[in-house]
């Protein structure tokens, strides 16, 4: 826990244990993250080898804990998927990751050598993420430097709590230009955000989009069984993260309103079921991929 009393987003340690049960598993060929291991610490990687040897643990809680890390790995894969492609496909010199949490793209993207990358998070967030960039690693495949080495041309960490900075005056201090394109990357925070904060930052973030920019952006749609299984959880105190609940859900045509308020064209919109699916993998947590989506709007 920082100074500020808040401690780093645990959902951020889940989705990166879903990316290490993943790597060399899922999608071979389309899905690779052999970053996201070095990145846990020794308990965290221990789920990871259970769910990756398919050896479920005695206990309820550790049971828990162990089916959740296994269908975060049947979500993210999709979701990594489709938000890589979009990257991809909208190339920019400027990269900025909203709530960036664990994301191992600066270090895992050859197609981001050209490319400049913010990572925007709260500053506990941000003070987890890079005291584990510097541990050592596994026992098994340890580094021999102190730190993982970002294939990025560069990473400019950019703390800002959003409830009391601004988004701007950050990205101002730390070098981001606003008359050159930007692609901005708002992946696995949206439904942990009010409406009013995801307007606000949608607003923000297009003040600073020049002519050219794109924004890929993940958000859950409603469903009612996907609500039910989250307050199940909550209610149970099991999941690692039962401590942050979902504030807003958006159905497509209101997320596509909202960024065409301020100039942003949605291209693509597309469920991660229907991405897991193109994949020709067979999924079980349909209702958390059909909820579950990446939306590519782009500023003409």
């Amino acid at each position: 826990m920082n100074p500020g009393g808040r401690a780093a987003s645990r959902t951020a340690v889940l989705v990166c244990q879903g990316r290490a049960v993943a790597d060399g598993r899922a999608a071979v060929g389309r899905f690779s993250d052999p970053v996201a291991v070095r990145l846990l610490r020794d308990g965290e990687r221990t789920t990871v080898d259970e769910v990756r040897a398919g050896t479920p643990p005695q206990g309820w809680q550790a049971r828990v804990a162990y089916e959740g890390v296994r269908a975060c790995a049947e979500v993210v894969v999709p979701r990594t998927i489709a938000i890589d492609d979009a990257l991809r496909a909208h190339e920019a010199g400027q990269l900025v990751i909203l709530g960036a949490g664990l994301d191992t793209r600066a270090w895992r993207l050859p197609e981001l050598a050209r490319t400049d990358v913010w990572e925007v998070d709260h500053p506990a967030s941000q003070d987890d993420k890079r005291a584990r960039l510097t541990q050592r690693g596994p026992e098994e495949n340890p580094r021999p430097d102190t730190e993982l080495r970002a294939v990025a041309r560069s990473v400019r960490f950019t703390p800002v709590d959003f409830a009391v900075a601004d988004l701007g005056a950050a990205l101002d201090t730390a070098g981001h230009d606003p008359t050159a394109p930007t692609t901005w990357l708002w992946e696995g925070v949206v439904p942990y955000l009010t409406r009013e904060r995801v307007r606000a930052t949608v607003a923000a973030l297009a003040t600073r989009s020049a002519s050219g920019s794109t924004l890929i952006v993940n958000y859950q749609a409603p469903s009612a069984k996907a609500a039910a299984g989250r307050l199940l959880t909550r209610l149970l105190g099991s999941s690692l993260t039962s401590g942050e609940p979902w504030l807003s859900l958006w159905r497509p045509e209101r997320m596509a309103a909202l960024l065409a308020e301020h100039d942003l064209r949605v291209v693509a919109d597309d469920p991660l079921l229907a991405v897991a699916q193109g994949l020709g993998a067979p999924v079980r947590g349909r209702s958390s991929l059909r909820s579950g989506r990446v939306a590519v709007a782009e500023r003409g």
